[in-house]
């Protein structure tokens, strides 16, 4: 007996791939989303290009003040006249609890439906607040979620957090503070936090490295068992992020049972990233063996860790060696001269003494005394305080890309986008001036369709399946 073809009658298409849940929830055409980068590298212009093809962006608000985040809102919401698709980052405020919380009334006052939580270790009561005043009743009784979180996740410790209910704690003090009714902390029991998971492998910027044929499973059991234990009305989609630059990246996230994909390196290097020129430049030269591990700057102390850019420029190595004499010395007096010296003339391009003093103008500035006078009376606070001074000033130099001190660059970019400029070389899309984040996308669908409708009979062991 001959095997039947796995997609007899059955053709794949870029808009067959993923979940309809998805796809309906967010009223999209496609179940592929456009992930929010720092300081408005995933742009208005950007995420509203990406709302009128069908796709949904987050704005990157990481970096951003509240009034610059509301003229990107204004600016988002004047072009997407038709109720299309759009959503706004919101990045945990480790120790700025009040930045968090203004952000999310910002959203609420807005009408923004959809957030994309990053950088979260745990339910904070400004994404308690922002979830659970959306919710509400419909004329059968079920229970309508209008403000919609996609967590950004690549731990399972966090997912369950994030697709478990609202912390009954939380809830309970929005209810004390006048914020949410009784109605909505009662429903806030039957929904989970976030109905919307993003798993993230191993990516540009902040990143654990995982690997998405490890995570991705494991995360589809956890939701799995979760929603089995809580009884959801509603579905959790599960999609995923990072690693994602080709059609065969996006085609193996999907046949693991993605609900959707996002992106991220690969729309820095477009005509709508809010990236420097120069900085594009060197992107879309770069290869899936030019990226190296850093310290991350805004986690410095705790040693975090974020993927950039190596090819170059001398970053990576440079920040790799902050980290280590910030281990290894006790205070700036501890550093020998010679280093100090090198430090001052190829990292900071000025002295320490200032950098000290530049740094207590940006706190004062910021309301942060305290901070000021803890450094001042702990040597190694001041030690990181200084050394923090670089993240900030070689993030500065390549968003302004005027190609000075360009060794110095510190752009955040993943593998993925070393293979999209392998897929794409010789073609029309070489340049970065010919890419646009919705051609992307929808050349990436189109072709991850393709490709498994070849595969597929290969798959079943027939003839035909081509690489």
């Amino acid at each position: 007996m001959n095997t039947p073809t796995l997609n007899a009658g059955l053709t794949i298409t870029a808009q067959s791939l993923g979940s309809s849940t998805f796809r309906r929830r967010f009223g999209l055409a496609y179940s592929y989303v456009s992930g929010a980068m720092y300081r408005g590298i995933a742009s208005a212009p950007l995420v509203a290009r990406m709302g009128k093809a069908g796709f949904m962006g987050f704005f990157g608000t990481g970096g951003c003040s509240v009034e610059e985040i509301g003229r990107a809102i204004d600016e988002i919401q004047s072009q997407l006249t038709k109720g299309e698709p759009f959503g706004m980052n919101l990045l945990a405020s480790h120790g700025e609890s009040s930045l968090e919380l203004e952000t999310v009334k910002l959203y609420l006052a807005r009408g923004v439906r959809n957030v994309e939580a990053a950088a979260f270790t745990q339910a904070t009561p400004s994404l308690v607040f922002y979830r659970v005043k959306g919710l509400r009743q419909d004329a059968q009784g079920r229970v309508v979620c209008d403000n919609r979180i996609m967590a950004k996740i690549s731990r399972p410790e966090v997912a369950e957090v994030f697709m478990s209910p609202p912390p009954r704690p939380l809830v309970e003090q929005l209810l004390r503070d006048a914020m949410i009714t009784p109605e909505q902390a009662a429903m806030a029991e039957r929904v989970p936090l976030s109905h919307d998971i993003c798993v993230e492998a191993d990516s540009g910027g902040h990143t654990d490295g995982a690997i998405p044929t490890i995570v991705l499973p494991t995360l589809l059991r956890l939701r799995d068992r979760l929603v089995s234990r809580y009884g959801y009305e509603e579905p959790i989609c599960m999609g995923q992020g990072g690693g994602i630059g080709t059609p065969e990246a996006a085609a193996a996230a999907f046949i693991m049972g993605a609900d959707f994909i996002l992106t991220g390196s690969i729309n820095q290097c477009t005509v709508e990233s809010g990236m420097s020129t120069d900085a594009k430049l060197l992107l879309q030269e770069m290869g899936v063996q030019d990226t190296d591990y850093a310290p991350a700057g805004d986690m410095f102390e705790m040693g975090a860790k974020v993927q950039v850019l190596k090819k170059g420029v001398f970053f990576p190595a440079r920040a790799n060696k902050l980290y280590a004499l910030y281990t290894h010395y006790d205070s700036v007096d501890d550093i020998p001269e010679k280093v100090r010296k090198q430090l001052e003339s190829s990292f900071f391009k000025k002295s320490l003494s200032q950098v000290w003093e530049d740094t207590k103008v940006y706190l004062r500035r910021k309301g942060q005394q305290a901070t000021i006078d803890k450094a001042e009376a702990h040597p190694k606070q001041k030690l990181a305080l200084i050394f923090r001074w670089y993240f900030a000033y070689s993030t500065r130099l390549a968003f302004a890309g005027t190609g000075e001190d360009r060794v110095n660059y510190q752009v955040h970019t993943g593998p993925a986008l070393g293979a999209f400029n392998q897929w794409v070389k010789g073609t029309e899309l070489e340049s970065f001036s010919n890419r646009h984040a919705d051609v992307i996308a929808m050349k990436l669908m189109t072709e991850a369709a393709e490709y498994l409708n070849r595969q597929y009979p290969r798959l079943a062991g027939q003839e035909g399946g081509q690489s």
